[in-house]
């Protein structure tokens, strides 16, 4: 038996063991519908309308695209702007007049690090703004991928609250976490980022990570594939499955008597 043959079948080996523990393991987190045309960026609008958002700012890009027609479906505004900082001073103006958190959503890489000095306005504005941001796709991220930099190193020390979306099943409870954050205590800015895959179709998002036009060719390549294939499905696993979308109540510390009665000595 030849080398090639022998690598051959311990691929394959290899192949069966690992799907062995993806089907035992990793599948229990819900199921994938193949033909499921629903995306991420609906789960989205549909957590803004549920907190009361009635317009969003942009600039529109291809990474962020899904959020934006969804939002454009459901009723919210979609306002789009001449530069990525414009769509933070705007969704502050709106928190400070409104008091509903401003919603502001840009694409990646520079489409986020324009927004930098809106932000770090509102963090001292202490604004509940809401900063959604597109990035490279799940796979790709560290990988020199188009427009893919480190966001949270330059983000962190400017919200309050910094989240990446790896699965789908992931949107609707950190954007809830994200509100809640946003406008309790001290307000101040969040940022939540969105890997494109996370909020495309499935069928999209797995014809683009396996190419279709023809079968994959020895054992090495089949893997690949299966590896893909796979990872594709954890990332929407369940990710359509009902869940609450209300606001969650912000946590707004109030004084005791004691605290005003000092502070009132002091006056």
């Amino acid at each position: 038996m030849d080398t090639a043959t022998v690598a051959g079948a311990a691929a394959s080996v290899l192949a069966v063991a690992l799907g062995a523990v993806y089907w035992r393991f990793i599948r229990l987190d819900g199921k994938v519908d193949p033909s499921e045309k629903k995306h991420g960026g609906q789960l989205v609008a549909e957590v803004l309308k549920a907190h009361g958002v009635p317009f969003v700012f942009t600039l529109v890009g291809g990474h962020i695209s899904p959020i934006l027609v969804a939002c454009k479906e459901i009723g919210i505004r979609v306002i789009d702007t001449r530069h990525e900082v414009t769509t933070v001073f705007a969704a502050d103006a709106v928190s400070r007049l409104s008091g509903i958190p401003g919603v502001a959503i840009v694409t990646a890489g520079p489409g986020l690090t324009n927004t930098v000095t809106a932000i770090k306005n509102a963090q001292m504005a202490e604004s509940p703004v809401i900063l959604l941001g597109g990035a490279a796709v799940t796979l790709l991220k560290g990988r020199g991928s188009l427009q893919d930099i480190d966001r949270m190193a330059l983000f962190k020390p400017l919200c309050k609250y910094c989240a990446t979306i790896t699965r789908v099943k992931d949107i609707v409870p950190t954007l809830r976490t994200a509100f809640q954050i946003a406008q309790s205590g001290v307000p101040g800015p969040v940022f939540v980022e969105f890997p494109i895959d996370t909020l495309y179709p499935f069928p999209t998002v797995l014809k683009e990570a396996i190419p279709q036009s023809k079968k994959p060719e020895g054992a090495v390549q089949q893997f690949v594939n299966w590896y893909l294939r796979h990872h594709v499905e954890s990332v929407f696993a369940g990710g359509f499955e009902p869940r609450d979308l209300t606001p969650i109540p912000p946590s707004i510390p109030m004084p005791s008597t004691s605290n005003v009665s000092a502070a009132s000595k002091l006056i």
